[in-house]
This record gives structure tokens, sequence and C-alpha cells, in this order.
């Protein structure tokens, strides 16, 4: 396998891929989708978008202060003022939401963009806020244990992103050095995150979102992960 050199930036093969798990290999939207009857479509997209906005505030606001709950447990607790916010009269499916937040719709294209990576010679991993059982319950749903060399969780730290320990993480788990690794996001935080510890880095820009951050930004933007195949 050729590895790029670092001054190609993100095309040419790289020895290592890591992706984030929520958002660019699972959708964190499925959950709310599947009851979308009970809830209502309107109140669904809502009560979803701020589902996962607490989630991560939840994050970034116990790693400051250095107060860690696990990524299981800032879920549920987010999901709990989502339902108290928006739907209260739904707070029964809060069981059901949660089982299917483990149990995460991969998007489309991952199995055949991961499947080709190994192919091409490439280590592949996950590198996540995801509890270890909540990550192995994914890819399992998701039947892409076989395509994975390793899933990362940050309770190893533990912390959350963007510390760069985090990040630090997949070099010690692969073995890699960081310019030879290409790290893949859908979130734009966790892309300057990367790229500030020195992971050439992907922005899965699906939603077609503006860019933030300037002076953190990525080597590439893509709308789907099967985009990044070019790059290689």
């Amino acid at each position: 396998m050729a590895v790029r050199a670092p001054a190609a930036l993100c095309f040419g093969m790289f020895a290592a891929y890591v992706f984030d798990a929520y958002g660019t290999l699972f959708d964190v939207h499925a959950p709310v989708r599947r009851h979308a009857d009970a809830i209502g479509p309107e109140r669904g997209q809502r009560l979803s978008e701020l589902w996962r906005q607490k989630q991560l505030e939840y994050a970034w606001t116990r790693a400051l202060a250095d107060r860690y709950r696990d990524f299981a447990g800032i879920t549920a607790d987010a999901l709990d003022f989502a339902i108290a916010t928006v739907a209260p009269d739904c707070a029964a499916l809060k069981p059901d939401l949660m089982e299917a937040y483990h149990r995460l719709d991969a998007y489309p294209e991952v199995p055949a963009v991961l499947a080709e990576l190994k192919r091409r010679g490439a280590l592949t991993a996950i590198l996540s806020n995801g509890t270890p059982a909540m990550l192995a319950t994914a890819v399992e749903s998701a039947g892409i244990g076989s395509l994975l060399d390793a899933t990362i969780s940050v309770d190893l730290i533990p912390t959350y992103k963007t510390d760069p320990r985090v990040y630090r993480l997949a070099v010690d788990a692969l073995r890699v050095d960081p310019p030879d690794i290409s790290f893949q996001s859908s979130n734009r935080w966790d892309i300057a995150g990367a790229v500030a510890f020195g992971l050439s880095s992907v922005w899965i820009n699906r939603a077609g979102n503006r860019d933030e951050y300037p002076d953190l930004g990525p080597c590439a933007v893509v709308r789907s992960l099967t985009e990044l195949l070019a790059l290689a």
C-alpha cells in the first residue's frame, strides 16, 4: 500500500481510516423516525434535534467540568430533557427510543466503503464518545464488525471529544503516526478537534452546512462516505 506523503493533503492512500460513529457511520435520527407515528412528524423532528443537541452539550459540559458520566447516561439524560420539552405525553416511549439508539441504522454506503478500504490494505477503526457496550451493539446491528480493526471508546480515558487525548487513543490503538491517519466525521467540531491534534481530516457534510472554525479546516469536504474513496 502506498501511503500518501504529508504534503499530499487528503489525496492518496492512508495507512488508517478512523471514523466517528454517531452521525458519521450511524444515523442518530433513526430512533425517533421509527416512532414517528406515535410522536408525530413535526414534533418528532424537533425532539430528535433537541435530543442530539443536549447529548452533545452534556458531553462538552462534563468534559470541561471533569465530571464524567458515560455516553449512555448522558444520552438518557438528554432524551429526558427533549421529551419533557417537546412531547411530555410520550414519556412512555423512552425505553423504546433508548433501545433504538443502541441499534442505530448505519448509512447505506457504510459497509461497502469499509470493505473497499480494507481491500486496499488500510486499517479501519471507530473513535467515538459512545460506551464500549453501545458501540458493540451498533456495530453488530450494522453487521460491520469484520470490517473494523478497532472500536475505540472515550471510556478508556475518560473524557469526551474534542480533548486531544481522545484522538491520541486512535494513534495508540492502531500504532500509526498521526500524519498517516485520515479521520472522518460528520460533526464539524469533531473535525476541528482532530485537525488541532494533527490528523488529516475529512468532513462528511451530509446536510450541506456552513463551514465553521476556519483556522481548523478539513483537508476535504464530501457529502457522503462514498466520495471518500475518490480521494484515495
